[in-house]
């Protein structure tokens, strides 16, 4: 049997939606900016994309899903890098939310158990 509170860790998920092909540099820039992994996956989006085709923007309906796990303390750090890297300010680029995990289990070996500053 495995202690369940050595494995249950504070975590911040920082999800992110951006057009196929962008995944790569978001990822590299939440990085850089403490995350330690990022899961990416694919789908196909609907609904803004006809709206933004009205002013001659052209949105693609495939999309790459970025998911990170992060401790609240690199958080807002690695969600500003991320929304920075996809120019999500602009018009039909994506979109990014974070959310506290009720809980969460993972591995984490005993000399990285500790959040860096």
């Amino acid at each position: 049997m495995w202690d369940m509170q050595k494995y249950t860790i504070d975590v911040m998920i920082i999800t992110c939606i951006v057009e196929r092909g962008a995944a790569d540099d978001v990822v590299e820039a939440a990085k850089k900016a403490g995350a330690k992994a990022a899961t990416i996956s694919f789908a196909r989006g609907t609904g803004i994309r006809e709206r933004l085709g009205l002013l001659g923007i052209a949105i693609q309906p495939e999309k790459e899903i970025i998911e990170i796990g992060v401790h609240p303390s690199r958080a807002d750090a690695v969600f500003h890098a991320m929304a920075e890297a996809g120019k999500l300010h602009l018009p039909g680029k994506g979109f990014i939310y974070m959310t506290q995990a009720v809980k969460a289990l993972t591995y984490i070996p005993e000399a990285t158990d500790q959040p860096q500053p």
